[in-house]
């Protein structure tokens, strides 16, 4: 038998002998992870999965660095937080010998800029984010980031993503800037703009309570990432996920394994089984987002590998932006964000 197989194989065994199974505590987004695939895995290497959920990436971050590093295993940052996370040390480089499934991920999402070498991540999922809105029989629905932000455009009543920088973005790019301004002038003008837009929408809801409260009718648009904006359409086709034609985010989550996980070994054992094909497959097919392992899309389900909402046409995503980590220039954000979030 080979070593690594090994090595897999036996990763809960010492747990198992003592009478007790191992347990893995994964820290990731709510509606992210199929059951199934966790329950296959508690299966067949005979541990026991704790999962514990979060809404936005700064709440994840505070957790972690407030002392839930030390609880947790294995965790799903957005690509623009990892940066921090390794400058804080927060995060175990990967050993890729418990990784062999590493080799079916697709080349474009791999060696990137916030993590050079996957010497940390490994990519999960990616994504958009856009608009989710009922379909208003009485007018056209505009494309644009103006049902929140111009009056004169707004569906109403809607509601606001409560994550800054993806908050913030689309107020930014809505006024033709960069989702990575650090222009102090142009960040004053986003404030203003979602300060306003504040006061005419239902308030700030997670992407998957916004979704829900879509489909509920208590809302008519929100802001929320493909993957909800996918599953209310195939709930409800009276609503429709778009990419607003000022341009958007596009992002990727990964899998990362924190620098003090009680059980490191069994976290790159969930990773490899995750990166297997069926099961990556199976997970996108679950989220209904978009899958960077290349030799899983042959499993996904096909109205999804042809939609335009989970894999954008080249045109659109010439107009997408990875979100970058802006070092002590945060600082600016977090200075909007509070203003926008207390006033």
């Amino acid at each position: 038998m080979k070593p690594i197989l090994l090595l897999i194989l036996t990763a809960c065994l010492p747990a198992s002998l003592l009478g007790a199974p191992q347990k893995l505590n994964l820290f990731i987004w709510s509606e992210y992870v199929d059951p199934a695939v966790l329950a296959d895995f508690e299966q067949q290497f005979q541990c026991k999965v704790n999962v514990d959920l979060y809404e936005d990436v700064e709440s994840m971050l505070a957790k972690v660095q407030g002392g839930g590093a030390g609880g947790y295993d294995v965790v799903v940052p957005t690509d623009h937080i990892v940066p921090a996370m390794v400058k804080l040390k927060l995060l175990a480089p990967l050993n890729r010998a418990n990784i062999p499934n590493f080799k079916h991920l697709d080349p474009a999402f791999l060696n990137p800029p916030y993590d050079r070498g996957n010497q940390f991540t490994v990519p999960y999922q990616w994504g958009t984010l856009g608009v989710l809105a009922r379909r208003d029989s009485t007018r056209p629905l505009p494309e644009s980031w103006s049902i929140f932000f111009d009056p004169s455009q707004a569906v109403r009543p809607f509601l606001l993503i409560d994550s800054m920088r993806d908050l913030i973005g689309p107020a930014l790019r809505f006024q033709n800037r960069s989702v990575n301004s650090v222009d102090p002038t142009e960040l004053k003008a986003a404030r203003d703009l979602l300060l306003a837009a504040k006061q005419r929408s239902l308030g700030f809801e997670g992407s998957v309570g916004a979704k829900n409260k879509i489909l509920a009718r208590a809302a008519q648009a929100a802001i929320v990432y493909s993957g909800e904006g996918v599953r209310a359409m195939n709930e409800n086709t009276n609503t429709v996920y778009f990419i607003p034609r000022e341009g958007s985010v596009i992002w990727v989550d990964s899998l990362a394994v924190l620098a003090r996980a009680p059980n490191r070994e069994l976290a790159e054992t969930f990773i490899n089984f995750v990166l297997e094909p069926k099961q990556g497959a199976r997970i996108s097919n679950f989220t209904q987002f978009s899958t960077p392992n290349q030799a899983a899309r042959e499993f996904i389900k096909p109205a999804d590998l042809h939609n335009p909402a989970l894999y954008p046409p080249a045109e659109v995503r010439s107009r997408l932006e990875y979100l970058n980590d802006l070092g002590g220039k945060i600082r600016l954000y977090d200075e909007v964000w509070m203003q926008v979030k207390t006033k």
